[in-house]
């Protein structure tokens, strides 16, 4: 059989390809010479940048396809697991939640303000796309060293994008994530995260089906900017990555809003056969998923596609990465439909071409065919490599006599909550509108974002979470630990957990010891959600997080949903009266490898991160919620970065915006020869724990549930006066600890940039 003819070339001269244009196309020699044996022949410039970017890291999965299709992703009420735009949960009365995490990470930190804005509303389109109406937005940022010299301008830029974008669509802000680690320098993350709700009757997918029917065009004209970006997320830093400014992408929120309305309106007729937005790879890669999903073919005509720059090749609209962009398969005969609602919201709109049974992705420009290639390959022929990986060498643990002095607890408390990572982070938050569209019921700053679901009783509680130095320590551990984390969060304000969404940020995954990190933190994540029934139902996977050979820290994001039933109660994490008894949930060990306080008091990164009973876990996190859907407790925290005395002082400083502060007076256990020292107890971040106020009147009955659900809990001391006051070892008032609280991310900031 004779190879397939050459598509014409276009009236603009196109370079010759070569060995070096195919390498900066981010492919092999060995993915280049596929290319050519699936044609039959040699691709031109535009086939080859669709093949760059179908089969780049970013849009392929080609390093962790094989590893994802390990975690579990479906349970009673999941609804729609990976492979669509975002994942979908049952959340009862007919309605589904719908959400997903995506990263921004190397267009944030090559233009921060655009790189972050055009983060969330990727992500906010990945949601509108499948029916739903956005209702919260959440994020997970890492920067570098606050003494890093651009640290504050990408701090500065990045809240800027998130709120910017946010603000003017008119979707919440409700929490987040913010930390600080030196590996993170060069390379920071942006990981934005959505939720929306929509009638689980009526939920859009993205194949498409009909032979000949129209293929729709709408939102803002395609111009150059974010050309390439799918393959710049595909390559590591080098010195010059500034130079790839071009690659980012613009962003036009006002647009965005519009082009939301009018698909939710078209969403509630009967025209849709199939929607896409244009993300990562732009029109390509919509197109293509589009008609591989739905066994289809799709023919396009690029004179029809709005632009907006003159002269543009085939090549830049195919790859373009504009914002504000879906691509709509419509039924027939329901083109007026849509366009009279995309008149009404002053979308531009056009049909740019027709769905066919050919199985081929067809390009036409100025008549003639500038494009010919098989769906399949592009998808399924896409490399799927086994990479190599180097399990990391297991850390020696560490004993009490490896530990220098510890100071006094009172002064390395002030330390951690005046620290980067624990710190208050309002400065950031405030900049974020979390009240619009009225249903925020708790703002950002406690252990899980709350939502109401509009016109019901519903809340859906929402987290992000990970722990960096676990996952460096031990991945397997630490993938567990995050998922972990984010079970905690949500039972801590008393909701159902029922799903995750996860950003997986790693270094070069050719680099065996990164792979290492990523194959363990999978393999950790996959076992914690089987053990608590906490599916994986979408994802991101970003590779490549490295500057000149320097790889971040491994972390695997985890985004959690949780639900509050219309009857259910909720918890904060406000003492919310004197004289109330404070209760420890979860055993205390005292474990300080890789913590906090040995980090930032103690000056080591070194030992084991404390382990995890995920049995345990699940069994406290069921009694925490029940008591607190009993209505026995008063106030809820999880015990995290910073151990049980942070927990504490979080829960005490969180009744200062009410103007009177609660304190807390704390018993520590009596010493013992062969105990850890007092700072193990105070400040080991051991898992599976809980703190919890409540009536004297009902410590009883708590204590009489756990010792039935054989779950530890103890009375450690009791709210009152205006001090966190550690009984024989010192006190600290309130006051004090909201001045170092809030005190060093606003003082930082301020600080020329």
């Amino acid at each position: 059989m004779s190879a397939p003819a050459a598509p014409a070339a276009p009236a603009q001269a196109e370079p010759a390809i070569t060995a070096e244009l195919v390498a900066s196309h981010g492919l092999s020699d060995e993915e280049y010479a596929r290319i050519e044996a699936l044609l039959g022949r040699a691709p031109n410039f535009t086939e080859l940048g669709i093949f760059s970017v179908m089969w780049s890291e970013h849009c392929s999965y080609k390093s962790s396809r094989i590893w994802l299709k390990t975690l579990p992703t479906e349970a009673p009420w999941v609804i729609c697991g990976p492979g669509e735009n975002a994942g979908i949960i049952d959340i009862g009365d007919g309605q589904a939640a719908v959400f997903k995490m995506e990263s921004h990470n190397h267009p944030s930190y090559i233009e921060p303000y655009q790189g972050a804005a055009t983060g969330v509303g990727g992500i906010l389109r990945d949601i509108f796309t499948m029916g739903a109406r956005p209702i919260a937005n959440m994020n997970a940022l890492r920067f570098g060293s606050p003494d890093e010299a651009k640290t504050r301008h990408l701090i500065a830029g990045v809240v800027a994008g998130i709120g910017g974008y946010g603000n003017c669509i008119g979707v919440p802000t409700v929490g987040g994530a913010c930390e600080f680690h030196a590996a993170y320098d060069g390379n920071n993350l942006v990981n934005a995260m959505t939720v929306g709700v929509a009638d689980a009757g009526r939920i859009f997918y993205s194949a498409a089906a009909g032979v000949g029917h129209s293929v729709v065009y709408a939102g803002s004209g395609t111009g150059r900017d974010g050309i390439h970006g799918a393959t710049m997320a595909s390559a590591e830093f080098a010195s010059d990555s500034e130079a790839k400014r071009p690659t980012v992408q613009v962003g036009d929120p006002f647009t965005e809003k519009l082009v939301l309305e009018a698909c939710l309106e078209l969403m509630a007729t009967d025209a849709i056969e199939a929607i896409q937005d244009m993300g990562a790879a732009g029109l390509t890669c919509s197109s293509v998923e589009m008609a591989d999903k739905g066994g289809t073919g799709i023919e396009l005509d690029l004179d029809r596609v709005p632009v907006r720059e003159t002269d543009m090749t085939p090549y830049e609209i195919m790859l373009s990465e504009s914002q504000e962009r879906m691509l709509m398969v419509l039924k027939p005969g329901r083109e007026e439909v849509a366009q009279r609602i995309f008149d009404k919201w002053q979308v531009d709109s056009a049909i740019i071409g027709r769905v066919t049974d050919s199985g081929r992705l067809v390009l036409k420009a100025g008549n003639a065919v500038v494009g010919d290639l098989p769906i399949r390959p592009l998808v399924d022929e896409a490399p799927v490599y086994e990479r190599p990986y180097l399990e990391p060498a297991p850390r020696a643990p560490l004993a009490p006599a490896d530990l220098p002095a510890d100071p006094p607890p009172m002064q390395a408390l002030a330390r951690l909550v005046g620290s980067p990572d624990l710190c208050s982070k309002r400065w950031i938050w405030e900049q974020y509108d979390h009240m619009v569209m009225t249903d925020t019921v708790q703002r950002p700053g406690g252990d899980a974002a709350v939502v109401r679901v509009h016109g019901t009783d519903k809340r859906l509680a929402i987290t992000t979470d990970c722990t960096p130095r676990y996952c460096v320590a031990d991945p397997k551990l630490g993938g567990a630990q995050a998922v972990a984390e984010a079970w905690r969060n949500l039972s801590a304000v008393g909701a159902k957990p029922l799903a995750i969404t996860d950003c997986l940020n790693f270094g070069s995954p050719e680099h065996p010891e990164v792979m290492g990190q990523f194959v363990g933190c999978v393999l950790g994540m996959g076992e914690a959600c089987r053990a608590l029934d906490f599916p994986v139902i979408s994802g991101n996977v970003s590779f490549y997080n490295e500057t000149n050979g320097h790889p971040i820290l491994p972390t695997p994001t985890i985004g959690g949903v949780g639900l509050i039933a219309g009857s259910g109660r909720m918890a904060t994490l406000a003492f919310k009266a004197a004289d109330e008894t404070v209760l420890l949930i979860g055993a205390t060990e005292g474990h300080l490898g890789a913590s906090l306080y040995l980090r930032d008091i103690l000056g080591s990164e070194a030992g084991v991160p404390p382990p995890l009973d995920l049995a345990a876990e699940r069994r406290n996190g069921d009694f925490v919620r029940g008591l607190i859907e009993r209505g026995l407790v008063s106030a809820c925290h999880d015990v995290a970065d910073g151990g049980l005395l942070v927990a504490l002082a979080e829960m005490a400083l969180a009744t200062c915006p009410a103007g009177e502060p609660i304190g807390v007076r704390i018993a520590p256990p009596a010493p013992a020869d062969d105990a850890a020292p007092l700072a193990a107890w105070l400040f080991g971040e051991d898992q599976a724990r809980y703190v919890v106020s409540a009536p004297a009147a009902d410590v009883p009955t708590i204590m009489a549930a756990a010792r039935a659900a054989d779950v530890p809990a103890q009375a450690i001391g009791h709210t009152g006066g205006d001090a966190l006051t550690l009984d024989g070892r010192g006190a600290i008032s309130i006051t004090e600890l909201h001045r170092a609280h809030e005190g060093w991310l606003p003082d930082y900031m301020a600080a020329p940039i």
